[in-house]
């Protein structure tokens, strides 16, 4: 829905076609952030955990490529723009925003590369990952919803508001998950010293 208001936006007749991919890289980035936390969360129906978390992988991978074709895209087309955008001078207030998440998109795909060279225990890989992938989502939330562009208001806010929502579910439902484990653990231990 975004990627077709976008389509339709009296703004693409000034575009670039190279600066309207990038734009469009970036819709489609934060479309497929919503898929993240609904698969992890295993809440797609016919996706058990375990194929979900691998499907987690490849839009996980699919994520990174987007941001890559957007930030490359507005490099190419932009480069003053961009350089003031990484090095956080740049006036427009949405720029941090996508920044941070963008490094925090990147460390979290470094991480699940390398998390075994590393030596990440699991626990600590799942803690780092749940911290980069708030970062991620509100810094793109609020980058999204910031840009005055050929995105749609309405439908941005619902992706964004979408995005968020699934985010805080799956993070709540997690939290939920450990702490009955913990206690069954400790209920099972007591059984078992009794």
């Amino acid at each position: 829905m975004p990627i077709a208001a976008a389509a339709a936006s009296p703004l693409l007749a000034w575009r670039d076609p190279l600066y309207t991919l990038a734009g469009f890289a970036g819709i489609v980035a934060l479309g497929v952030m919503l898929f993240q936390p609904v698969l992890i969360g295993g809440y797609l129906p016919g996706l058990p955990g375990r194929i979900g978390r691998r499907v987690h992988l490849f839009t996980g991978a699919t994520l990174v490529a987007a941001v890559v074709i957007h930030v490359g895209g507005l490099w190419i087309t932009s480069p003053p723009d961009m350089i003031d955008a990484l090095t956080f001078t740049s006036p427009t207030p949405f720029s941090p925003f996508g920044v941070i998440a963008m490094w925090a998109i990147f460390a979290v795909a470094v991480l699940a590369a390398f998390r075994r060279r590393l030596g990440l225990r699991p626990r600590t890989w799942l803690f780092a990952h749940r911290l980069l992938a708030i970062v991620i989502v509100v810094g793109s939330v609020v980058h999204g919803i910031l840009i005055e562009g050929t995105m749609e208001m309405v439908s941005k806010l619902a992706l964004c508001a979408l995005v968020l929502a699934a985010t805080v579910k799956v993070m709540a439902d997690l939290w939920m998950w450990r702490r009955r484990a913990r206690l069954r653990d400790r209920t099972d231990v007591g059984a078992s010293s009794a």
